[in-house]
């Protein structure tokens, strides 16, 4: 943290602490918040550098999407985030704050944008998630109210701007919770809104070594293009696999080390569950392996991913190797505790996974727009209203409501 010290004439100092006392804010808030908001406008103004299409990032975490569809060659003009720590981190990287709840946010003041990207909340239909949600008797997928039906931020937003193509990011479980109803709505949902859709599971194994499987889901605007949009999720063969031992940094800190106490609970605690016919309990990944999916909760304990020492106790990752398990450069700037940092990238994407689908989405988005088979269609249909003629295509008027046994 820098400090700066700054002189304010009486009538502006007048105003910002009046300002400060309405929104229950400090001064440091106000003048820190005024600093970003400038920085920021002084981005929008500066040249795109001739990228081909924009994009907004919804949901953005420490922007690993962002990283992707501008590797794509996107400019983000738009993004949401509402943890501040995971702000911190964006701004750090992209010197660019995200607004806040997208729930405040009027769609309409977003601007127009080519693809809308989104890696929306997946706590409320993780298995980890419901597992948890489930103990303490609370409500998962779109019954949480405060996470799971953030989708349909996203869908009022598809409805406002109606983006040429969109993509979801969101958990394997998202298929299968609530027996596939929650899936269902959602690709209704969709479709309602005149999105042609493609999804798949993907695994980043490929990309980086940890096995980290996640739904993808791409559409294509029908009023558009019409319904004859294609998309295969087809990959980039990857020459050599990565592995753990890429990873690892050379020198760590002893802190990273587990204690005596807690290397001891979690032997204990693996042995109880083994007795019991239950696979829980810590993992060790192999130099030349993979290791298990990062997860939101590895500044905990760890367990999932501990790196062996010889004689000494195993370790947890530290979060440059963290950062580097998701496929993040190593100029990408971590200015946040550990404690965040883990927490930010176990809720992070698997960055070359998505830049391999970023491109793919942008191609057909290209393809579509050099091909456009309404193009004719809207041609005929307007030389026939001077003419007089019966229009030979008409596009069908579709509206969009929220199931109202989601929202209630």
């Amino acid at each position: 943290m820098k400090q700066i010290h700054i002189r304010l004439n009486d009538r502006v100092y007048e105003a910002a602490a009046e300002y400060t006392v309405k929104n229950n804010s400090s001064m440091q808030d106000f003048v820190s918040t005024a600093v970003i908001q400038y920085l920021k406008k002084q981005r929008k103004e500066e040249p795109s550098n001739n990228r081909s299409f924009t994009f907004i990032d919804l949901f953005a975490g420490i922007g690993g999407m962002r990283i992707a569809y501008e590797q794509a060659g996107g400019r983000c003009v738009y993004s949401s985030e509402w943890n501040k720590y995971s702000r911190q981190t964006y701004f750090a990287n992209f010197n660019e704050e995200p607004d806040g709840d997208i729930t405040k946010v009027d769609a309409a003041s977003i601007p127009d944008h080519d693809i809308l990207v989104a890696g929306f909340p997946c706590q409320p239909f993780s298995i980890a998630g419901v597992s948890k949600k489930n103990s303490l008797g609370r409500s998962t997928g779109f019954e949480d109210k405060t996470q799971g039906t953030l989708f349909f931020d996203i869908c009022r937003i598809l409805k406002e701007k109606r983006p040429k193509a969109f993509m979801l990011e969101n958990v394997k479980n998202l298929c299968s919770h609530d027996r596939g109803k929650t899936f269902r709505v959602i690709t209704e949902s969709l479709d309602e809104l005149d999105y042609r859709i493609f999804y798949k599971v993907l695994d980043g194994q490929a990309y980086v070594p940890q096995h980290r499987e996640r739904i993808l889901i791409v559409g294509f605007d029908r009023k558009r293009y019409g319904n004859t949009a294609t998309f295969n999720f087809d990959l980039a063969p990857v020459s050599s696999k990565p592995v753990m031992r890429d990873i690892l940094e050379m020198d760590v800190e002893k802190k990273y080390t587990l204690s005596d106490k807690l290397w001891n609970y979690l032997q204990n605690y693996a042995k109880k569950h083994k007795a019991a016919g239950h696979g829980f309990g810590y993992g060790i990944a192999a130099p030349d392996g993979i290791a298990r999916t990062l997860s939101a909760r590895y500044y905990k304990d760890g367990s999932e991913i501990l790196i062996a020492q010889g004689e000494k106790n195993p370790r947890r990752l530290t979060p440059r190797e963290c950062a580097r398990l998701q496929g993040f450069p190593d100029n990408f700037k971590i200015p946040v505790s550990d404690t965040q940092a883990y927490r930010q990238f176990g809720n992070s994407v698997v960055v070359p996974l998505m830049s391999n689908v970023a491109k793919l989405v942008v191609e057909t988005v290209t393809h579509l727009d050099n091909h456009n088979p309404l193009q004719d269609k809207k041609t005929i249909f307007a030389e026939s209203a001077t003419s007089g003629k019966r229009p030979l295509h008409k596009t069908k008027k579709i509206s969009y409501s929220v199931p109202e046994a989601i929202m209630t």
